[in-house]
């Protein structure tokens, strides 16, 4: 029997799967095809993680271990939705919703000290951030919007601010002392063994990491950013838009790069209340309250100081920011601003919002204002100011011309997973950071500060080499230019460059056109194309990856979940992605308050196909190719029909959505004669869900309007979210009927 891997997440996916999975699991039964589920979200994670902790009856399977085992096999068929890139405050909610049902975990240790307390922290750590994704990813990313979607997305465009080109929103970014313009890169001759070590300014070593495993042709690099003149940095541009009344944000990656962001996310909250931190730093600290983990979390944890001091921070904090420039909101209502969770600034989503938004963002008044978009680090900040600038020339983009900058990007086995591993380092004293081999050679090395950001990452020889021959490929499938965003004058792309042009003579290209741009010239030449309704694939490396697979959807479709995302692993295998888009925990809000999910699931749904058709490819099976297919125009049918999710209550939502798609789906699947088993099998299910339509939709509607019991937030509780989530009757009853027939 064939085998799906369905990945069980967090927040709005993990809710949409208790409904949509069951319908999934009947369907794919009749081409003879299990659809199991391996927990990977947060909650798994750490459970995982503490068995000795656990009773026997609360452990877990370690399910990414095992999946990310199953990724290097040519049986892998894996189904990834999104998940929570934990940032600290994140797990820390989840850790103790954890202890609250009865699992004995132990607390996150903010300050260890113990042998023990390190080790635990050190557990933790492994499990936060941009966890999942490099266990996954035995493949590169192909990354694109079906046709079905561009379709939809311009006979149905989504709303676009308009531009004026007395915009004054602009991105603020170092240039210089930063991660950018340190770098340095090297490729390794033979295999070996690298040590990461900090020699001190009286010579003494110190180890900081070792027994790094490389391969012959790997690319290693190495970069540091000035604490110091990011603080400066910092300063100035608070100063800098107060004094232009504009608004200040900041975007960073706190998420995929777990460690450098939040320190400089921070540093940021330092620079934006100054006095805070003269005044009460001492206490905070004391009191375990970190500016890193945001002004939310400092907040909650007043608390847990002297009332007179907790009220005299809580004074700080307001004549801060009512003193400070205006600062851009998250969710203006409840007082949530641009600096509260590191998690909720993520670049790749909170910046191609705010140019969708006529380049602004919103303000404590709920009114849109010219922003001063802040990014410390130059690497790619220039990709946004580029974006800016067409816009402001050129007004905004329109949806129903627009063309396409479908990805092909460099992530297979952790490639330039910066800074999202354990070769990050807040450098302990002044002295001399160094990559040595087994000889003792020092290959890469950066003389910094005490407080410096210093990190280092890989980029394998076989993962380049795939990356080229899939962007061959699907430039020569789609008959689109390719682009790889490489710049000469970068230490790390002027490697690449090298290798691309080495490995693209092992392809056929002619006729082809493919060019390596910088990423500034790339971006210009994708927009100036876009406007004429042209293509062009983007090739990138993995930061600019996961930039630009939100960056230009966004744009184009008004969301990323609604993207394709295919990883053909390299060892033969399958991974299948349902789109970025981050895992919506306002949608999860707006479901406990008033039992509406707004979530959409169309990204599960391409990612199901392009699964299915995997196993009819790989298994000789198909069957599976005939499910595929009908879901395709399933698909396509209920974006026709408008059966997408609505955002408002009393509406069409998640759960009304995985109805019709199934009653498409069993139509299409009757009305094909490629399988006349399948055909008449259908026949019935399709007889049955038509004729029962109105009673369905009824009962799902009906469902909607009071506030829901999940259970957990980040780990609910199974039969009380699968009673929300499945809410008619009848519905459940015909599909699990089906199921058992």
């Amino acid at each position: 029997m064939a085998k799906i891997s369905w990945t069980r997440t967090d927040e709005a996916p993990l809710l949409a799967t208790y409904s949509l999975k069951p319908i999934v699991e009947a369907f794919a039964t009749t081409a003879d095809i299990d659809v199991e589920t391996r927990d990977i979200s947060l909650a798994g994670r750490i459970l995982a993680q503490f068995p000795e902790q656990l009773s026997e009856d609360q452990r877990v399977e370690d399910a990414l271990g095992n999946l990310g085992d199953l990724a290097k096999t040519p049986e892998a068929n894996i189904i990834k939705l999104p998940n929570i890139s934990a940032s600290v405050p994140q797990l820390k909610e989840a850790i103790t919703e954890l202890q609250g049902q009865g699992y004995a975990i132990p607390d996150y240790p903010e300050d260890p000290q113990t042998d023990e307390d390190r080790a635990v922290r050190a557990t933790y750590d492994a499990v936060k951030g941009s966890a999942v994704n490099p266990v996954l990813r035995e493949g590169n990313s192909d990354r694109r919007a079906p046709q079905a979607v561009k379709n939809f997305a311009r006979k149905h465009p989504h709303s676009m601010g308009e531009w004026s080109a007395d915009s004054r929103t602009r991105v603020a970014t170092m240039g210089e002392d930063d991660f950018a313009s340190h770098e340095k890169s090297v490729v390794i001759k033979g295999d070996d063994t690298l040590t990461i070590q900090l020699v001190d300014d009286s010579g003494q070593t110190t180890v900081l990491k070792d027994g790094i495993t490389v391969l012959d042709g790997e690319v290693v690099d190495a970069t540091f950013l000035d604490v110091k003149a990011l603080n400066t940095f910092l300063s100035e541009q608070v100063e800098l838009a107060q004094s232009e009344d504009l608004l200040f944000s900041i975007h960073l990656k706190a998420t995929m790069m777990k460690v450098s962001d939040p320190i400089i996310f921070g540093h940021v909250v330092r620079a934006f209340l100054p006095a805070v931190f003269a005044e009460h730093g001492d206490a905070l600290r004391e009191a375990g309250l970190s500016p890193n983990d945001g002004l939310a979390a400092i907040l909650s944890g007043l608390k847990n100081l002297p009332a007179e001091t907790a009220d005299a921070v809580q004074s700080s904090i307001d004549q801060g920011l009512t003193d400070g420039p205006d600062l851009a909101m998250v969710d203006s209502r409840k007082g949530i601003t641009n600096l509260h969770v590191p998690s909720d600034v993520i670049i790749d989503a909170s910046m191609p919002a705010m140019i969708r938004t006529s380049g602004q963002m919103w303000n404590k008044n709920d009114e849109q204002q010219d922003t001063l978009a802040v990014i410390p680090d130059s690497s790619y900040a220039g990709v946004y100011q580029t974006v800016i600038e067409d816009c402001q020339e050129n007004g905004a983009f329109d949806p129903t011309t627009m063309g396409s900058v479908p990805n092909v990007g460099l992530m297979a086995q952790k490639a330039e997973e910066y800074g999202s591993h354990d070769k990050t380092f807040e450098v302990p004293s002044s002295g001399t950071m160094q990559v040595v081999d087994s000889s003792g050679e020092v290959l890469l090395q950066h003389k910094v500060s005490a407080g410096d950001i210093w990190r280092a990452c890989q980029t394998k020889d076989a993962p380049i080499r795939d990356w080229v021959k899939l962007a061959v490929n699907r430039a020569r499938a789609s008959e689109t230019p390719a682009v790889f965003w490489l710049d000469s004058e970068r230490a790390h792309d002027a490697q690449l460059i090298k290798k691309v042009e080495k490995y693209l003579t092992e392809h056929d290209t002619e006729g082809l056109d493919i060019r390596i741009m910088a990423p500034e010239e790339a971006t210009q030449f994708s927009l100036d194309r876009i406007r004429k309704g042209e293509d062009t694939i983007s090739v990138t490396g993995n930061v600019l990856r996961d930039y630009n697979t939100d960056l230009f959807p966004i744009l184009e479709l008004g969301t990323s979940a609604k993207m394709l995302s295919v990883v053909p692993l390299m060892n033969g295998g399958g991974l299948f992605e349902t789109g970025a888009g981050g895992s919506a925990p306002k949608h999860v809000d707006q479901l406990v308050e008033e039992n509406h999910l707004r979530w959409d699931s169309l990204g599960e749904f391409l990612a199901l196909a392009e699964s299915l058709d995997h196993v009819a490819e790989h298994e000789d099976n198909p069957k599976a190719r005939v499910l595929a297919d009908a879901l395709g125009r399933a698909t396509e049918t209920l974006l026709d029909e408008g059966r997408s999710p609505s955002r408002k209550v009393g509406e069409i939502d998640n759960r009304g959505s995985h109805f019709y798609l199934a009653l498409y789906w069993a139509r299409e699947l009757a009305a094909q004669s490629e399988d006349a088993e399948l055909a008449k099998t259908f026949g019935a299910l399709a007889e049955k869900l038509g004729a029962q339509e109105q009673q369905i939709a009824d009962e799902l509607l009906s469902a909607q309007g009071d506030a829901v019991d999940l259970g957990g937030y980040y780990h609910p509780d199974d039969a009380k979210t699968a009673a929300v989530m499945r809410p008619s009757t009848t519905f459940t009853t015909i599909i699990d009927e089906f199921a058992q027939a």
